[in-house]
């Protein structure tokens, strides 16, 4: 039994040294993140850009001194922004999902957008979170 949870202790050692986060310059990300940022963001704003290497993928962090967020798949593509209290850039929504809030939530705007495991949700300024499919069609309300 002693040898099993030194086993463990030991693989989960070594997988959490194989993902390596580090803080990286702006200048580091990929050209499509960059792009993002300059049409949408204020880059002197930006407090702090981390890598995050896992086994498989890699992710870029870029964090706000507002505390907002966005992060970036490692060939640049959004994979998440959260605005926090603010609405997020209506141009990074998919329109499908903007039709679908204004026309069922007309007082309500998104603070965050994102991929989470296989579907896209979105969370209101109102605190709900809605889920939407890969084709940005409405699944269902996230309680």
């Amino acid at each position: 039994m002693k040898n099993y949870f030194s086993v463990v202790l030991i693989a989960l050692c070594s997988l959490t040294a194989c993902a390596k986060e580090q803080v990286i310059t702006f200048d580091q990300v990929p050209e499509p993140a960059k792009a993002i940022v300059a049409a949408h963001f204020d880059a002197s704003q930006i407090a702090y850009v981390t890598l995050d290497r896992g086994l498989l993928d890699a992710e870029y962090d870029v964090k706000f001194n507002d505390g907002r967020s966005l992060e970036f798949n490692k060939a640049g593509e959004l994979t998440k922004v959260d605005c926090k209290q603010t609405e997020v850039p209506s141009a990074l929504i998919p329109e499908l999902v903007r039709q679908y809030v204004k026309a069922n939530f007309p007082n309500a705007f998104i603070t965050e957008w994102g991929k989470d495991d296989r579907r896209w949700k979105a969370e209101l300024n109102s605190g709900l979170d809605l889920e939407f499919n890969s084709n940005y069609e409405f699944v269902r309300i996230d309680d």
